[in-house]
């Protein structure tokens, strides 16, 4: 990957800048500490902000109007870096007592939080510092879905697995550090041994791990939650290298950050009111994002550049690997319900040109749509049949709604990727995998299926 290639070169720069002097390695790690604190903490629902975590670190003024739970966990969890910190200048192996120590540092103290029982009921859950979890912690998914950690039986063993798994990665002559702290934070998340704490315990150690081999913490801002959930929700599938790409890309930040240090140059960020009016707006974001641009010919054009014709050409690319299958294919696409055949293997030039005409008629341009059509099932053993598979973009004022189906074709059994974003906003790559991967998943099941009906009444 570009990013490791890229880290390699300023790990190599930084190298030749060592050793830092005491006061210059000190200024950098307080910087790092104290992003690391807030971020991490805020990240899992910490109401503290910056300054406020800034003031209880490093002066230990606390915050009017603010849980005393969430000021033992920033100090415990600057405890914790602080042990981590001293462990690195040594050769301490990572083990089981040193990941029950660190939980225990980082929570301090067993207390209780809300909780349901199986069936709904409210009630209460005791939270034991340094001891593996007694229940299970499985959580409910915005689908509805549960997603299954490691049981409370399976746990000591898979922990085991995990560190004697690490113990062998790490002494292989070929292994990179970045990945191999990378899949250690996912594989610990995966378990989720703790009742509470977990990411922020992973976090620490991956960037312990890191820290071993030279290099700088990762932070994981907490203005880039989503991004850092939806990385791992892809690890979750089995998709591993947008996690490694998305760790590779913050540690470059770090790298580049302790290099200016290290030259002498500014590291500080803004004043604390800068950077807590930055939050403040990080946090209107989130209640509602802020509208920059509406839709207009330059703003359509531009969509299409960087979102629709990357979806149309993975599209594309998908469906293609279905033609095996059929006697013939043909691909058509429409702006405003005007059908037109198009050459799959062209640019979306004329949908541009269809732009350009609709604004300067003083029209409107409501949607885009793609449709593939494969033609013939081409084994005469089998009932003849086609498939189309299409995308719908509806354009709306100040939002774009990308759906994996025509809404007049969604029915109830047939999963419907929906994406709705402002017109800033771009389609990003796992967004446009995940799509062009259900078209596919959903093609496939298809022709299972009608395979499938056609043995069954043959055998009828």
């Amino acid at each position: 990957m570009e990013a490791l290639e890229k880290i390699e070169q300023l790990k190599a720069e930084l190298d030749d800048l060592r050793p830092l002097g005491e006061e210059t390695e000190a200024r950098i790690m307080q910087k790092f500490r104290l992003d690391w604190n807030y971020h991490s903490n805020n990240l899992e629902g910490n109401s503290l902000t910056y300054g406020e975590t800034k003031a209880l670190i490093l002066f230990g003024i606390t915050a009017q109007g603010k849980p005393l739970k969430d000021h033992f966990e920033i100090t415990g969890h600057n405890e914790a870096i602080n042990w981590i910190l001293d462990l690195v200048k040594g050769k301490a192996d990572l083990t089981e007592v040193f990941i029950r120590q660190l939980h225990q540092l980082l929570l301090k103290e067993s207390y209780e939080i809300e909780a349901q029982t199986p069936n709904g009921k409210a009630t209460k859950r005791r939270i034991e510092v340094g001891k593996y979890k007694t229940q299970p912690n499985h959580v409910i998914t915005q689908t509805g879905e549960t997603f299954y950690f490691a049981t409370p039986e399976e746990t000591p063993a898979k922990m085991q697995e995990l560190i004697e798994w690490f113990r062998n990665e790490k002494e292989k002559s070929d292994v990179n550090p970045i990945i191999l702290a990378a899949l250690f934070h996912y594989q610990f998340i995966r378990i989720h041994p703790f009742d509470d704490g977990n990411g922020r315990v992973a976090r620490i150690l991956m960037n312990f791990i890191l820290m071993q081999n030279g290099f700088p913490p990762v932070i994981i801002k907490t203005e880039d939650k989503e991004n850092y959930y939806a990385v791992l929700h892809l690890a979750d599938v089995g998709e591993l290298e947008p996690f490694i790409e998305y760790i590779s890309h913050n540690l470059t930040l770090s790298l580049e950050i302790m290099i200016k240090g290290a030259k002498g140059g500014d590291i500080e960020e803004p004043e604390d009111l800068d950077k807590e009016l930055a939050l403040l707006e990080g946090k209107l974001r989130g209640k509602g994002k802020k509208i920059e641009v509406s839709k207009n010919k330059k703003t359509l054009l531009k969509l299409i550049n960087h979102s629709i014709e990357p979806l149309y050409k993975a599209f594309i690319t998908s469906c293609e690997k279905f033609d095996r299958f059929y006697v013939g294919n043909s691909f058509i696409s429409s702006l405003n319900g005007m059908w037109s055949d198009r050459s799959k293997d062209s640019d979306l030039s004329q949908l541009k040109n269809d732009i350009e005409v609709t604004y300067s008629r003083g029209w409107e341009c409501k949607n885009i749509k793609m449709e593939y059509n494969h033609n013939f099932f081409n084994r005469d053993e089998y009932e003849n049949f086609n498939h189309s598979s299409s995308l719908y973009i509806s354009l709306k004022g100040t939002r774009y709604k990308v759906r994996s189906d025509f809404a007049y074709r969604n029915v109830s059994n047939k999963k419907v990727i929906v994406y709705e974003k402002l017109y800033s906003e771009p389609l990003s790559q796992i967004e446009i995998q995940e799509i062009v991967r259900l078209k596919a998943k959903q093609h496939k099941a298809f022709i299972e299926k009608k395979l499938e009906n056609y043995e069954k009444n043959m055998n009828n």
